[in-house]
Formats: structure tokens, sequence, C-alpha cells
């Protein structure tokens, strides 16, 4: 018998669901489709429900159009009526995953939506749970926005530094008195300053990111392809099957050991694609103190860092 080509490993990304949420429901649907093929998705949202609808976390944030193959349904839970957006793959088993926006299910094509929506019901205390943790996050968030003018402040490597604005003077910083001075005028608008701090801070980021790869791949015994940045809103870090690696340039807030607890957690995924005991063993074996890093990450996901 010839053997059946392998499959690619897929690419595996460190995100905040993956740190805080199960992403994956039960595998409670899989094996072969029914014969009479999948249920058709039903039109449009139901009318309102005359109960309280569930909403995100982020309730004021612009309503962003549905991306391609994705359906928002409406279903009622004892805690009210509750829109989650729907995505059919070739995937095997019913997917949940909630951040900011809200519910979004994946689920194979196969599987018919009262089976969908009984999921649901059956995961609807966690569901509810999740949501109101994610809203609660949002209503603790303690950092203001920043007035970006001279003085102005925002985090770096864990501590917090300050602006100065000096047009005689090249850009700078001292670690010393933690004062970034920038080559601008005193009557330097606000968009100019944000602009030139989160260049700066990119900057920094890409340098230091390096560096922290090249210590943990070296005591891990592997080789990344390449890295790049990356503005992602939901994922600290990935890493592809073909040894590309992205980090997310807020990093570059969190003190040492976060960025090198993503470091090493990207890089172990070279030896193992995948989130399984032996991953974390992988983790452990060059960043010993992952699990406190870790925890740290699940309650400061990129969207309540500062504004820049």
């Amino acid at each position: 018998m010839q053997k059946a080509p392998s499959r690619q490993r897929p690419a595996v990304a460190l995100d905040t669901l993956q740190l805080d949420l199960p992403f994956e429901h039960a595998p409670a649907y899989s094996g072969a489709p029914p014969a009479n093929g999948p249920a058709p998705l039903r039109g449009d949202v139901p009318p309102a429900d005359p109960v309280p609808v569930l909403t995100p976390a982020a309730p004021n944030a612009p309503t962003a159009p549905l991306p391609d193959g994705v359906r928002l349904r409406r279903i009622v839970l004892k805690a009210g009526a509750l829109e989650y957006r729907l995505r059919r793959s070739s995937r095997r088993t019913i997917g949940f995953c909630i951040d900011g926006t809200g519910l979004a299910i994946t689920a194979p094509r196969w599987v018919t939506i009262a089976d969908i929506e009984s999921a649901i019901l059956d995961k609807q205390n966690w569901i509810v749970r999740k949501l109101t943790e994610w809203q609660t996050r949002v209503e603790q968030r303690a950092l203001p926005r920043i007035e970006w003018k001279d003085g102005a402040q925002f985090p770096f490597l864990g501590k917090t530094i300050s602006v100065s604005l000096n047009s005689a003077s090249a850009l700078s910083f001292d670690d010393e008195t933690s004062v970034l001075t920038l080559p601008l005028p005193a009557s330097a608008d606000a968009q100019q300053i944000k602009d030139r701090v989160q260049g700066w801070l990119q900057s920094e980021a890409k340098r230091i990111f390096g560096a922290r790869l090249a210590v943990y791949a070296a005591k891990l015994g592997v080789e990344y392809r390449a890295y790049a940045l990356s503005s992602a809103a939901t994922r600290w870090g990935s890493c592809s099957s073909d040894g590309k690696i992205r980090l997310n340039w807020r990093l570059i807030h969190f003190p040492m050991s976060i960025i090198d607890y993503v470091v090493a957690h990207e890089l172990a995924h070279l030896r193992e694609m995948n989130h399984s005991p032996r991953f974390w063993q992988t983790v452990e074996s060059i960043f010993p103190e992952f699990r406190e890093a870790r925890h740290t990450l699940k309650h400061h996901p990129p969207d309540l860092l500062p504004a820049l």
C-alpha cells in the first residue's frame, strides 16, 4: 500500500484564548457527516426577544463587518438572549471562542443548527461566566488614556517612563532617569508625539526580542527561520510550522520576564507544535518560571494595554 502523504503541521499561536479560556468544546460531534448532508443556516438573526440581551465585554466598540462565511445568530439562554457568530469549517469538533467581541463558534459543515445550539445550551453557564469575566476586565481597566504632551508617561519594560520634548536634542533614552527625549518642539501636537513614541517602542521591541530569541534558541538547541513584530489584538505571539515567529510589539510594555516567557513559548513550538504536556515540559526546560508569567498575561490581554 502506498503511504498517505503526511499533513503539514498547522501554525500554533499563543493568544489570550489559549492562555485563559478553553477553545475547544468536547468532541461530541465527530465522525462521518450524516447521509442527508449539512443543515442549511436559517437566514437572519431572529427578532429581538423580550428578555435581557447578553452583550460582549466591549459593547461600545465599533461593529466590524462579519468576515465571509460567518453568520450572526441568536439563541435564548437562561440569562438572556445571546448573539453569536457561526462559521462552518472542515474541523471535526465544535469550537467555542470567547473574547471582548462575544461568542464565536466554529462547527463542522455537517452538524445541524439544532445540535450546535444544543451544545451552546449545555455550556451556557460557562459561556455566561466567561462573558462576565471579559466585561469585568474592561470595567476594571486601570490605565488612563495617555495625554500625549511633554511629560507624558507610559510603561516600558515594566517601568514607567516619561517623555521630554527638546527640539535641540537627538532622540535618546536615559535609563537612570527613565526619560525618553524626543527631538520635537514644545508646540508639537499629540499625534506627532505619539507617533515618535510608538516608533521608538517598536524599534526597541525589534532589537530586544531578537536578542532574547537568540538566547533561548541556543538554550533549546533550535533554529527559527525568521521573526517579525505583530500588532495582533488577541495574541501575544505565533510560530508557524516552517519556523517563522511573530511577537506582539506591545510586549515591550512588560518586564523582561514576560517577554522571555513568550519567546520561550514560541520557540518551544519548534519542538512540539501543540500545547501538550510535552510542550509545557519543553517550555519549563528553558524557562522554569513560566507559570507565573503565564498568569500575568492571563489578566493583561493586548487590548487592555495603553492606547498607543
